[in-house]
C-alpha cells in the first residue's frame, strides 16, 4: 500500500469514527419524526439511533445527505457534521392526519410510510 493510499484509507477511517462519535439517538420527544418519510420527489429516513439518510430530485439534479440528525429547534433540525450538514426548516412536525403521519419539511409535505411493528418508538433503535 502507498503513502498515499494508506494516508487516504486512515483519514477515511477518522471521519468514519468521527460521525459514529457525533451520533447520538433521538430524543425522546423528537421520537414521531423516526420513520421513512416521503414526499413529491424526496426521501428522508430518520431513525432512532440519530443516523438519517435525505434525498432529494429537482428538475433532474439530485440532492442528497447521511449523518446523524441534530440541533433539533422548534425551527427544524440538522443533517450531517459541521460543514458538511444541511439544515431543514419544518413549518409542521409530525402529526397524524386521517390516519397517516405528515409533516412539513421545506415547504414539502412528507408522509411516513407505515413499515408495521419497526416504527415502535419504544425501542432504542430500530432497522429501517
Amino acid at each position: 500500500m502507498s503513502y498515499p493510499t494508506a494516508l487516504r484509507s486512515a483519514t477515511l477511517l477518522l471521519l468514519l469514527l468521527a460521525v459514529a462519535a457525533c451520533t447520538q439517538p433521538l430524543p425522546v420527544d423528537k421520537r414521531d419524526y423516526i420513520g421513512h418519510w416521503q414526499g413529491e420527489g424526496v426521501r428522508l429516513v430518520i431513525q432512532a439511533n440519530g443516523q438519517a439518510s435525505y434525498e432529494r430530485v429537482k428538475d433532474r439534479r439530485r440532492t442528497s445527505i447521511n449523518g446523524p440528525t441534530h440541533s433539533f429547534t422548534t425551527d427544524g433540525f440538522k443533517i450531517g457534521i459541521g460543514p458538511l450538514s444541511a439544515s431543514f426548516k419544518v413549518r409542521s412536525p409530525p402529526t397524524q392526519i386521517d390516519g397517516k403521519w405528515r409533516m412539513t419539511v421545506d415547504g414539502l409535505v412528507l408522509t411516513r410510510r407505515d413499515l408495521g411493528d419497526q416504527l415502535q418508538k419504544s425501542q432504542p433503535s430500530i432497522d429501517l
